[in-house]
């Protein structure tokens, strides 16, 4: 990247950056950072509040590079480009994922899985994220993003970068299973059930006892049943998709499994799973996680969205107010996503 480019971008900029686990994010004055070969250079835009951001603060995260701005769900527009870099253009908005390098040579990245890869980085977590007014990203990792007066706005746009593709990412996983469970109805949920309800499939949603508000939603959303976790489902479930990171949800999905049926394991993080009659797993149902997203991921899911259409339900932060943020969605005040916004 030339320099006289930089004339043209301030000095420094605005970051909440992670120093240790368990205390709160800083408000820091940084150099903006220059995009090195291969990357591109975002002004970001907004950058989604992600659940796998609530797990690093908390130290539920092994080994993070810290200190660390958080955020992976973010949208920009790009401000400059390293050497190499191709197929973006100045003032472009794209969006940059969970997923945020990959080595390209091991046996998971050569089949097709590199969201298995061992030596994989993570956007916000091993790589600086979005919790800022800017940030580089590789660009290979980088979805362009489609933009006119009748989309999504960046807030709105931010949230597919991580609960929707992830959300995706799980619901592949069930392959043509009809009647959808769905446990813990937050950012990812609410995106997954869009897309339910545009493929025909009945979903039945599940939320903490008592949280009448999220109840609600689901039933806007299109619910064929909406009750709590201990509840029973009218019927059995061809599958269920656990998005709240309690291990107990699994035993509970399984014992209202159908034959064949398949629990997935949506979050990076979970409680343990306590123990369960085999007679709830017998019958060839099935337990699975789901580890990150691949690109093809990315690709397949930002393509589909439009054509649902997908719209999010966001609440929007100051960049200042990443802690609040934060804390709104650890106790669970949130209907959709929380956003924060650097305009």
């Amino acid at each position: 990247m030339t320099a006289d480019t930089f004339e043209t971008l301030p000095a420094t900029m605005r970051a909440m950056v992670l120093h240790r686990p368990g205390e709160p994010l800083v408000p820091e004055t940084r150099p903006v950072p220059r995009p090195g070969p291969g990357q591109v250079l975002l002004k970001v835009e907004a950058c989604g509040v992600c659940r796998t951001d609530l797990h690093l603060v908390d130290g539920e995260l092994p080994d993070p590079v810290l200190p660390i701005i958080p955020g992976h769900e973010i949208v920009g527009r790009v401000a400059g480009l390293g050497d190499g870099v191709s197929g973006f253009a100045p003032g472009q908005r794209i969006g940059v994922p969970w997923l945020g390098w990959t080595c390209g040579t091991c046996h998971f990245c050569a089949s097709g899985r590199e969201n298995l890869c061992d030596h994989a980085r993570f956007t916000g977590y091993q790589i600086d994220g979005g919790y800022a007014e800017f940030t580089v990203a590789d660009a290979r990792y980088c979805f362009p993003l489609m933009e006119s007066a009748a989309l999504p706005s960046a807030l709105e746009l931010a949230p597919l970068l991580c609960a929707g593709l992830i959300g995706y990412r799980a619901l592949r996983l069930v392959g043509d299973a009809q009647r959808v469970g769905i446990y813990g109805f937050g950012a990812a949920a609410h995106i997954v059930a869009q897309v339910l309800r545009h493929q025909q499939r009945p979903f039945y949603a599940f939320t903490r006892p008592g949280d009448g508000e999220s109840q609600d939603f689901a039933r806007q959303l299109g619910a064929a049943w909406v009750g709590d976790a201990s509840q029973r489902p009218p019927e059995r479930l061809d599958s269920a998709l656990i998005f709240a990171p309690a291990g107990s949800l699994v035993p509970a999905a399984l014992a209202h499994l159908e034959k064949g049926g398949v629990v997935v394991c949506a979050g990076i993080h979970m409680s343990d799973i306590p123990a369960f009659p085999y007679a709830d797993l017998w019958g060839e149902r099935m337990i699975r996680s789901v580890a990150n997203l691949t690109r093809q991921d990315g690709i397949d899911f930002l393509d589909l969205a439009p054509r649902v259409p997908v719209h999010t339900a966001v609440t929007r932060f100051a960049l200042a107010d990443a802690n609040l943020a934060l804390e709104t969605l650890r106790r669970g005040a949130l209907q959709g996503a929380a956003v924060l916004a650097m305009d």
